[in-house]
């Protein structure tokens, strides 16, 4: 018996430390922050830290009128990390009474980029083993006059990391974005040989941190069936395919380019590691098909492990007890995973 509690006791202490930021507050962030950690479950593989606003996480409470202890505090070394009481690392930086659930706020979404940026001084400092991060607003970040984008190019300056990857992943399924928040049209112009080539290499190197040592890479098809050799489309005989060679020619194993109506479906029975998807949608709509709450966003590249929920604020349920937080628990555990075997 005793045996069995020091076993506990150690396999506890072995839990890492998952920072999880509240994101903009004028959306359903702290509503799933605040119920994955009402799971049990959570606290029993990590040890959840909230990097947001107390006053904004104590209202949502009386909202969500659920009961819980918030365990407020300035300092990590004031953690309790225990079922029950939920550590709260506060930063009062915007007042309850101006804010409007649902609506686009400066105030919000300067709120959300200070989160963001305690979340990132505390894993430099290796205070926290991961970070989580609940949805923000491109709108609202907008209007705060800050110049990102989005949570990668934040933590990409912020950390001062040179083009980390985003991958997604819903249970078995795997995807790489060759381009993100671009155009169509764009996004086929930059199918380039040597850019490809890069960037299969880049993906390889990330799968490798992830703990997979001899990762199998497909890269999709541009054009409806490849082409069908030039068809309608050469960028798969002039670009796609010779970049596959080339990489196949420096220990890379890679295949492709694979039509995009059978490859992700391969790779989510197994047969790849990860699919090179070759713009936004292509992948996006490949993953969120098979699971939509539990396909979680991975940034790859960083000094750290970083997982999102793949979801918006979600303006039109804000503050109604209406979120669902199976992606944000399915987040924390896909952070928990790869942090340990990063380790």
């Amino acid at each position: 018996m005793k045996g069995l509690i020091t076993k506990m006791i150690d396999e506890l202490n072995e839990r890492p430390t998952i920072g999880i930021t509240i994101g903009d507050p004028s959306g359903i962030g702290p509503e799933i922050v605040l119920k994955a950690l009402l799971n049990e479950k959570i606290y029993n593989i990590c040890r959840p830290l909230v990097i947001g606003s107390a006053n904004i996480l104590t209202e949502t409470l009386v909202t969500l009128k659920r009961k819980t202890i918030l365990n407020v505090i300035t300092d990590i070394r004031g953690s309790i990390f225990k079922y029950g009481s939920i550590d709260v690392l506060s930063i009062d930086n915007i007042e309850t009474k101006n804010l409007r659930y649902g609506q686009v706020q400066a105030e919000a979404g300067r709120a959300a980029f200070d989160y963001i940026k305690k979340s990132v001084e505390l894993a430099n400092k290796r205070h926290i083993d991961a970070i989580v991060t609940a949805p923000i607003n491109k709108e609202a970040i907008k209007a705060a006059n800050i110049d990102f984008i989005g949570h990668t190019e934040m933590l990409a300056k912020l950390t001062n990391t040179k083009n980390p990857l985003t991958m997604f992943q819903v249970h078995n399924l795997r995807i790489f974005f060759f381009s993100r928040h671009v155009s169509l049209k764009d996004a086929c112009n930059m199918v380039k040989k040597d850019v490809l080539v890069d960037y299969i290499i880049k993906c390889e190197g990330a799968l490798k941190k992830l703990g997979i040592k001899r990762p199998t890479i497909a890269v999709a098809g541009l054009n409806p069936h490849n082409g069908e050799n030039g068809l309608f489309g050469n960028e798969e005989i002039n670009e796609v395919l010779p970049a596959v060679n080339e990489a196949r020619l420096v220990g890379i194993n890679v295949v492709g380019p694979i039509s995009a109506d059978s490859v992700f479906y391969q790779a989510l029975q197994g047969k790849y590691n990860a699919v090179v998807s070759l713009y936004h949608d292509q992948g996006h709509i490949a993953a969120k098909t098979v699971d939509f709450e539990k396909t979680i966003s991975l940034t790859i590249g960083l000094p750290f492990i970083r997982t999102s929920v793949d979801h918006g604020t979600a303006f039109d349920i804000a503050g109604k007890d209406l979120a669902s937080s199976i992606s944000m628990e399915e987040a924390i555990r896909v952070a928990v995973e790869y942090t340990k075997k990063r380790e």
